[in-house]
């Protein structure tokens, strides 16, 4: 009896226990829609762009500079 009234949850804790699942559920959830994008695609990118760099024959700062600009774009 006494465990009944001391533990017994009134309607609005209800109310925000459930809110409070929801809202870490959600976060959880759409957790993903807020991941960097794939280290291999950039990867990827990266490599394509040192093979144009290669074929234009650049070296040095102008390598860096249009590696740079290449992986932005």
């Amino acid at each position: 009896m006494v465990h009944d009234v001391l533990y017994r949850e009134s309607p609005l804790n209800m109310k925000i226990s459930s809110f409070v699942s929801a809202l870490a559920l959600g976060l959880f959830v759409s957790g993903s829609a807020f991941a960097k994008p794939d280290a291999g695609a950039k990867a990827a990118k990266s490599s394509e762009c040192y093979k144009e760099a290669d074929v234009k024959g650049l070296h040095g700062k102008e390598r860096k500079k249009f590696h740079r600009e290449c992986v932005k774009g």
